[in-house]
């Protein structure tokens, strides 16, 4: 596992970090730089080229000359593309250049980048960009400091206004996060340097051999107890229980009438 010392902006050595092996001393992959980088050049065009074509070109419609008769090739219009000024046949239109690259192939080409800067003693990681103003004249001094050269990018874990205000009016000097690092950036530029946070996230969220997340079991709850058996039906011929108490409500309303007439 690489070590790096891990220096402050004054040029100091404050520490160490560890790096990933995975993500900072993988196996440089040439073609996969190349994929990457055309593929992010593709995505930055505008595609708002456009020529005329015979319907947008301005002249008259009418037919010039007739038909036959006159000896000339026959014509119809004056903006035809035989003519001067007249369309443009198969010419550029608006179109979008992007197109789709797989997702191992952006991350492998991350790695061999950042591999290579490594490699090359061009990375440098500080342990934090504090900076006391916003002014374009601290940061430059700071960054001659660390050996940076013309060209410098500078990766920086969440928000820092004084690093993007200070560092917007020099030229060849980038800010990034370490989410929308691509390995265009690292190879147009000359020297990397990072924060101690932006490195350990690079090496944590780049590293193919990182741990699974566990899966997820849906716990299923249990079913609801099953509903008690009928109560067994009555006999056939077994009276209801409303029946049966009129029938005998009714010989003690007949021995009361027979009692009122003795």
């Amino acid at each position: 596992m690489p070590v790096v010392d891990v220096v402050n902006l004054s040029g100091k050595k404050v520490g160490q970090v560890e790096l990933a092996d995975s993500v900072f001393a993988a196996k440089v992959n040439p073609h996969l730089l190349h994929e990457a980088s055309r593929w992010y050049l593709a995505g930055q065009r505008a595609g708002t080229h456009k020529t005329k074509v015979r319907s947008n070109v301005q002249g008259s419609g009418k037919k010039l000359w007739r038909q036959k008769g006159t000896g000339r090739a026959r014509m119809g219009s004056l903006r035809s593309p035989l003519w001067r000024k007249g369309g443009t046949v198969h010419g550029p239109q608006p179109r979008d250049y992007s197109y789709a690259l797989p997702k191992k192939m952006l991350l492998g080409a991350l790695r061999s980048a950042l591999s290579a800067k490594l490699a090359e003693e061009k990375l440098t990681v500080v342990d934090a960009w504090q900076l006391e103003s916003h002014k374009t004249k601290a940061l430059r001094s700071a960054l001659d400091t660390l050996n940076g050269d013309k060209t410098i990018l500078l990766v920086e874990a969440g928000a820092n206004h004084n690093l993007e205000l200070a560092s917007r009016n020099l030229e060849g000097v980038k800010v990034v996060a370490p989410h929308v690092l691509q390995p265009y950036d690292l190879l147009r530029h000359d020297r990397l340097i990072c924060s101690k946070d932006a490195a350990a996230r690079l090496s944590r969220s780049l590293d193919p051999e990182k741990p699974a997340a566990a899966p997820i079991v849906e716990t299923i709850a249990p079913a609801p107890p099953a509903k008690s058996a009928a109560a067994p039906k009555a006999a056939k011929g077994a009276e209801k229980p409303r029946a049966a108490a009129k029938k005998a409500a009714k010989p003690a309303k007949a021995a009361d009438k027979k009692k009122g007439k003795d």
